[in-house]
């Protein structure tokens, strides 16, 4: 795979969580290329153990493990079958997160019509259930697996935390209203876990990508021919450079912040990657 810069990462231990999905599994390629060992947790086995395959016929070293972020007991189940195969954990990327359609409504803007509609979401069908998940998601599965594999990094007094935010921590986005307050949760617990993981040696950012195309926004973004929805319309138009981004125009960063001797005085950052969507006034 081509880097846009290659760290040496050898002897490194790298644990991904939703390291299958389409963005994660561009940094697991992108750590195991600079010689890290990857352990990539999944819901699901047989998507982890698939990417670990890839990235293993490509040369590297990779492990597929399922792992439930919202599971303490299968995380500290993973975390020891990763201690015990290659060794303790160096960095860390919370990678699992998302939305729940039981969480999102129709309108952008408020409608009686909607409301009255049993057929459409309005912001009073919004279920507590569905903002649950989503939060849960999120924040819990940031902070259990930051618990579960930080320990090893305060033993050595180094490692790296990377959590992966969202353009909607800094403006909440329309139709996805526990989404954007989950990832701004996200940044703030990011922040605070810099400030008090700080003299440890460990270092805390997060990663904030702008409008990628991916499986979970698919329905949003496009129709069911493929055309553009107005919604991917609106994102172009507010989006400077009139694109969504690709998932390796992520790497650079994450190889960055990963990087103590590029990024080792770097601590609590919350770097936006998103076309300059955040710097747009829309005039």
């Amino acid at each position: 795979m081509k880097l846009p810069m290659k760290p040496d990462f050898t002897d490194k231990v790298a644990v991904v969580t939703g390291g299958a999905g389409v963005l994660c599994s561009a940094f697991c390629k992108a750590l195991a290329a600079c010689g890290a060992k990857v352990a990539v947790l999944d819901l699901t086995l047989e998507r982890a153990e698939a990417l670990a395959e890839e990235i293993r016929q490509e040369g590297g070293t990779a492990k597929g493990f399922a792992a439930n972020v919202l599971d303490e007991e299968s995380l500290k189940k993973t975390h020891d079958e990763i201690a015990g195969l290659f060794g303790p954990c160096d960095i860390l990327i919370n990678g699992a997160g998302g939305n729940n359609p039981a969480a999102t409504s129709d309108d952008e803007f408020f409608s009686l019509d909607t409301m009255n509609d049993p057929e459409k979401t309005s912001f009073f069908d919004l279920t507590r259930a569905g903002f649950d998940k989503v939060f849960s998601l999120n924040i819990m599965g940031t902070l259990l697996p930051t618990q579960t594999f930080a320990k090893d990094m305060v033993e050595k007094e180094q490692g790296c935390i990377i959590n992966i935010s969202s353009m909607n921590a800094f403006t909440p986005l329309t139709k996805i209203p526990a989404y954007s307050a989950a990832k701004s949760g996200v940044s703030n617990f990011t922040q605070w876990l810099a400030v008090h993981f700080a003299k440890t040696g460990i270092r805390v950012n997060a990663i904030a990508p702008g409008f990628f195309s991916t499986a979970q926004n698919k329905a949003l973004l496009w129709n069911e021919d493929g055309s553009p929805t107005a919604r991917t319309g609106k994102i172009l138009n507010a989006t400077p450079m009139g694109r969504f981004g690709e998932p390796e125009e992520l790497i650079g960063s994450l190889l960055f912040l990963c990087d103590d001797a590029c990024s080792g005085f770097i601590t609590g950052v919350i770097l936006p990657v998103d076309g300059g969507f955040n710097a747009y006034s829309g005039v």
